[in-house]
């Protein structure tokens, strides 16, 4: 599996936030997981019951994107609730952005002829 690879190789590493967010992005499953929290926290049962993947498969999913920062999870009774970090992907996000894009640098020329041409 891709995250087993991904973990195995960021193990014992510094990864940046941004580094652990853009890889929880990068799986559909985890997205649609994300926008179900968005709308109300879950169990994590409710979760699994949307996908037609086996329970492990999607704690494997809901684990990265707890480790990602995107996610928490509470232990209420015999059931885990999960729920999303509302600022985090945002935050990291507008980091991202403004790392990328600083505010009041020019853009070059190129840049602008190639983005006319598209």
């Amino acid at each position: 599996m891709e995250d087993e690879a991904f973990d195995d190789m960021m193990e014992g590493s510094s990864t940046s936030a941004a580094q652990r967010v853009f890889h929880a992005l990068s799986s559909a499953p985890r997205r649609k997981i994300l926008a179900y929290l968005s709308a109300s926290g879950l169990t994590a049962g409710e979760i699994a019951d949307r996908f037609s993947m086996s329970k492990p498969a999607v704690s494997q999913h809901l684990s990265v994107l707890e480790t990602a920062g995107l996610i928490k999870r509470e232990k209420q009774g015999q059931f885990v609730h999960y729920s999303l970090i509302e600022n985090n992907l945002v935050n990291v996000l507008n980091g991202f952005v403004q790392e990328v894009c600083p505010v009041g640098r020019p853009i070059k020329k190129e840049s602008q002829a190639r983005a006319r041409t598209k």
